[in-house]
């Protein structure tokens, strides 16, 4: 099928492949380099394994010698999604996972999963998550348990807080010169060598460095292998705007540095710019 599509399409578009959550390893791994003209993947998972699925799949295919664009296109489980914006239809902007409820089409039951989650945690862990491992960005699905759902959407409004969060991260990497298409993912330099979704780095070693913070706080960096000054900026992923000056305004080179204090909010999610 992939090779109808591609021999058949004279403007040769992106060609990228979907499946179930738990069948990817399966299903994508066979399909890598030269095994076929895939350029791309779809992902469908969890919505806070986000970072750790297009991690895998954006790595697993350099090394394959066929670079991957892998976006997020499902978050699940698949009863929720993103939900909606507080207050829409009287709804209060949680999507609570049923005991027992589906991680998404085609997973297994987790039952031990009942905490509910907001548009914030997927402005941090599905949106920023993909980008900062190097994502080519998100579609959304909302699930069938939700207002304005997958299956009967009549109104995008429902979501017209996480539009604006998606516009925001949009506008950041042009207005600031963010050169993603040199970059890659390299958690380890901030400390966090699981690549859990603790904090995330996104780099073009020796020279621009973006750290988010989904959970607020601080971070140290590893410029061991980098020299000179380096300019420190703080970017508002909630708000949008110009970067902002933190507690450190500039660093040297060399060596682990910290990244200082937020400029306010000190417990809510940012984004870091640490660049010649």
């Amino acid at each position: 099928m992939v090779k109808f599509i591609h021999d058949t399409d004279p403007y040769k578009h992106n060609v990228v492949i979907h499946t179930f959550p738990n069948q990817q390893d399966k299903v994508y791994t066979p399909l890598l380099g030269n095994k076929s003209l895939l350029t791309g993947a779809s992902l469908q998972n969890s919505w806070n394994q986000t970072h750790q699925r297009t991690l895998q799949w954006v790595t697993e295919s350099a090394k394959a010698g066929r670079p991957w664009v892998a976006a997020n296109d499902e978050q699940g489980p698949a009863s929720l999604g993103v939900p909606p914006d507080p207050g829409y239809k009287g709804h209060d902007g949680i999507a609570r996972v049923r005991k027992n409820a589906d991680a998404g089409e085609g997973s297994q039951p987790r039952p031990d999963e009942t905490r509910g989650y907001t548009l914030h945690d997927i402005r941090k862990l599905t949106l920023w998550g993909n980008l900062m491992a190097g994502g080519a960005g998100v579609e959304y699905y909302f699930g069938y348990q939700l207002p304005e759902n997958d299956l009967i959407c009549e109104d995008f409004r429902s979501r017209d807080k996480s539009w604006d969060y998606c516009r925001i991260a949009l506008e950041f990497f042009p207005a600031n010169k963010i050169p993603f298409w040199e970059m890659k993912n390299v958690n380890a330099l901030i400390g966090n060598a699981k690549n859990d979704n603790s904090k995330f780095c996104f780099a073009k070693a020796g020279d621009t460095y973006l750290v988010y913070l989904p959970s607020g706080g601080t971070s140290e960096l590893d410029l061991t292998g980098a020299s000179g000054a380096f300019k420190v900026g703080w970017f508002n992923p909630r708000m949008g705007g110009a970067l902002q000056s933190g507690s450190v305004k500039s660093l040297q080179g060399g060596g682990k540095v910290s990244l200082g204090e937020a400029p306010s909010d000190s417990a809510e999610d940012w984004a870091i710019v640490v660049r010649k």
